[in-house]
């Protein structure tokens, strides 16, 4: 086989669509417009660079996020193998070095002999077979093009970026190393923690409240009306700060701030809240805030996080700050295979299709790469069984309901209902409910890896 394939984006699902298609025997060409253009929120030139958090989430088996990436593992992921090379200590967690992780995909994609990438914007979609992978911040040109084909609303959510501080400003004879339940480094403690008392917690909340935000910019209004959303259009599953403590004074507390599985060794009790800060690069010399997305103006950052217990003299490496993310209408657009509806060699993947969260992005990324390789063989593509988390996830998007679609992270309420616990039980305990969705989604993974075509550096292993 030797066909072709346009990976529109070069974020975490291109990167994996386009090693996935090319690992496959595709002539895959990249398109990356960074840096000769920038998004408003990268930074940098590196392939699938993390713009928010340096978190893949939970590493444990019997959680929704670290199911996905044992899914994706034995799926020969590329961006998850990655990910487990740069990882950095956080608990029961896979954090990673962002600087590092973004530089080993880079060089492993412009070094693959079947990849060649790009660097140039992409004003429209090709009338060849192609991946559109451009992500939350699809330029306003392609946007359109993309539109006009599908044909249907697109839409868009606010979200937040956290900020990142100096380790060595933060004051450790006040905060103290610990991770929840003692999961990770049991001895010293994977994350820095600020403990709260009572009042130094309403006390915060206050100030959070009173602190001036930043406007909306002229790109945060909708492409199809030119209309500028209310302030209500934010993405439920990471909400700016403020925007949650608005919603009650205790908010924080069961929120990023919740001190569950925590005792400051000074007094020996569990704070009244917490403020998490997880190492953000391998050097250990920068942490970011875990869960504290925000908006408000760097001033106001500076002077409220200074409120913070142990964060007194807080030297910032990045403040925290607010971008739109656009997606298309998934359940009108897309079929579970990552194909549009209107056109069986055109895939989507990543945010742009209402996927949350890095694994989420890698998932559909890969699905797409696949199919793309199936399609151009001739093969059947194929649909991920919805008893695993990518399934019940890709399952989810193309499926929901359009009018109120919105982003979704991966979750074990997507995926279909246990078989009932045996005769004398009403039902299975959440840690038993959990496991088995986990089991049963990792049998079927299995029996469907047997019916997969292997990658060609794989099938020309053996003599």
């Amino acid at each position: 086989m030797c066909s072709t394939l346009e990976v529109i984006g070069g974020g975490l699902a291109g990167s994996e669509a386009a090693w996935q298609a090319a690992e496959r025997g595709l002539e895959v060409t990249l398109h990356e417009m960074r840096p000769l253009k920038q998004t408003g929120a990268h930074t940098g030139a590196l392939l699938s660079e993390l713009v928010c958090s340096n978190s893949l989430g939970s590493n444990l088996p019997d959680r929704a996020s670290g199911l996905l990436k044992e899914e994706l593992r034995r799926l020969g992921s590329l961006l998850i193998e990655c990910a487990d090379a740069t990882s950095l200590p956080a608990g029961g967690a896979l954090a990673v070095d962002r600087e590092a992780f973004s530089r080993r995909v880079t060089e492993k994609i412009e070094a693959h002999p079947h990849i060649r990438v790009i660097r140039k914007e992409q004003l429209y979609v090709p009338t060849e077979t192609c991946v559109v992978a451009s992500g939350p911040l699809t330029s306003a040109a392609l946007s359109s093009n993309i539109h006009k084909i599908l044909g249907t609303d697109q839409l868009f959510f606010y979200d937040a970026l956290s900020p990142i501080v100096y380790a060595d400003s933060i004051d450790m004879n006040i905060a103290f190393r610990a991770s929840r339940y003692q999961r990770g480094n049991t001895e010293s403690g994977d994350y820095i923690n600020c403990p709260l008392d009572k009042a130094q917690y309403y006390a915060f909340v206050k100030d959070l409240l009173d602190a001036d935000r930043i406007p909306l910019r002229a790109f945060e209004q909708d492409i199809n009306s030119g209309v500028c959303a209310g302030a209500d259009r934010y993405f439920e599953g990471c909400l700016p700060v403020e925007i949650l403590a608005a919603r009650g004074q205790d908010a924080l507390a069961y929120g990023p701030m919740r001190p569950v599985g925590l005792h400051d060794p000074r007094s020996s009790r569990r704070p009244h809240a917490v403020v998490q800060l997880r190492q953000d690069n391998l050097a250990g010399t920068l942490y970011n805030l875990v869960g504290f997305q925000t908006n408000l103006k760097w001033p106001e950052q500076r002077r409220v996080l200074r409120g913070l217990p142990g964060l007194g003299n807080a030297r910032f490496a990045r403040y925290g700050m607010m971008h739109r993310n656009t997606f298309i209408n998934a359940p009108a657009s897309l079929l579970p295979t990552m194909q549009a509806r209107v056109r069986a060699d055109l895939f989507f993947a990543g945010q742009i299709t209402g996927v949350e969260g890095y694994v989420g992005n890698v998932a559909t990324g890969l699905l797409a790469g696949i199919n793309a390789a199936l399609m151009l063989s001739g093969e059947p593509v194929m649909t991920f069984p919805r008893s695993t988390m990518a399934g019940a996830l890709c399952h989810y998007v193309t499926h929901a309901e359009q009018k109120t679609f919105q982003p979704m992270k991966a979750n074990f309420g997507l995926m279909p209902e246990l078989d009932p616990p045996p005769e004398g039980r009403t039902k299975w305990s959440k840690r038993e409910r959990y496991s088995r969705y986990s089991n049963r989604a990792l049998q079927t993974l299995e029996q469907l890896i047997t019916l997969l075509p292997v990658p060609l550096a794989e099938s020309t292993d053996s003599p």
